[in-house]
């Protein structure tokens, strides 16, 4: 693509280190800040295997609802546990097929999804002010990434179309730079950040290997208003697309970070070595 880069590329390549990594079991919901993760053929083990929908299926998210980004989740076991403001935690278990499978939309993927208890539904419905119900995708369920970017076979759960984002922290501490108040890693919800680097040196990228795990570095990610909502308090604003807009856009779209595709499983830990393969 033609995106005009504006930052210098790895100024020493053999420093580069896995810094953070982040999973996010519900889509749009809070995310997790882990010390290791494994990868299994979805990406980051749980991550977006769980979605909001609404009574047709037709995926929720912080674009419409940004209250969502108050809810928090972990993982528990075999299950999953959710707080937020004013409510009591509920824990529930994967769904089993007894509990019903609905057809559930992403984008322009329809997919099938388990059902999950009666009460979780209830619970988001009462936090969010509007009917909803929460879905879980099965280990057997292919949803293919865009074949433009990927291999047949290769697959992601409810991300919005690739199993892994990363960022590098160096393109985070520039923008920030340029903001009057600075952001956090996580209002960018990457899977991976990378140490070491100088700032975008990942546009630069075309694979990556991380311990034993090799990835494709696919696809420069375009940035929504999902970045302008405060996780902290679910308000919204106008950065940081504002700013970014200003040197990281492209036609009508803003691009910050990348799309990655794994190549088999493998283990991720902080303070892993990271090297560009090419």
């Amino acid at each position: 693509m033609g995106l005009v880069l504006t930052g210098p590329k790895a100024i020493s390549m053999n420093k580069l280190r896995l810094s953070a990594i982040y999973r996010y079991p519900v889509k749009s919901l809070a995310g997790e800040n882990l010390q290791a993760a494994r990868v299994d053929t979805f990406g980051l083990e749980n991550d977006r295997r769980w979605m909001v929908v609404d009574p047709d299926g037709e995926f929720l998210t912080q674009r419409e609802l940004p209250r969502m980004t108050l809810i928090g989740t972990e993982i528990t076991g075999e299950g999953l546990q959710l707080q937020a403001p004013g409510m009591p935690s509920i824990t529930l278990e994967k769904p089993d097929r007894e509990g019903g499978q609905i057809h559930v939309r992403v984008w322009n993927d329809r997919c099938p999804a388990q059902l999950c208890a009666d009460k979780v539904h209830v619970w988001l419905s009462d936090f969010l002010n509007r009917p909803c119900r929460l879905v879980h995708m099965a280990d057997e369920t292919v949803r293919q990434v865009d074949p433009k970017y990927a291999t047949q076979g290769d697959r992601t759960a409810f991300a919005d179309g690739f199993p892994l984002l990363l960022i590098s922290q160096a393109s985070l501490d520039d923008l920030n730079s340029r903001l009057t108040d600075s952001l956090p890693m996580i209002r960018f919800r990457p899977n991976l950040v990378v140490s070491g680097c100088g700032p975008y040196a990942e546009d630069h990228w075309r694979k990556i290997r991380i311990g034993d795990l090799t990835l494709r570095v696919v696809k420069p990610c375009s940035r929504c208003k999902i970045t302008t909502v405060d996780p902290g308090t679910g308000e919204t604003g106008s950065e940081p697309l504002k700013t970014l807009s200003g040197y990281r856009r492209e036609g009508n779209r803003v691009f910050f970070g990348q799309n990655l595709v794994h190549e088999g499983t493998g283990e991720l830990a902080l303070d892993m070595p990271v090297e560009v393969v090419d």
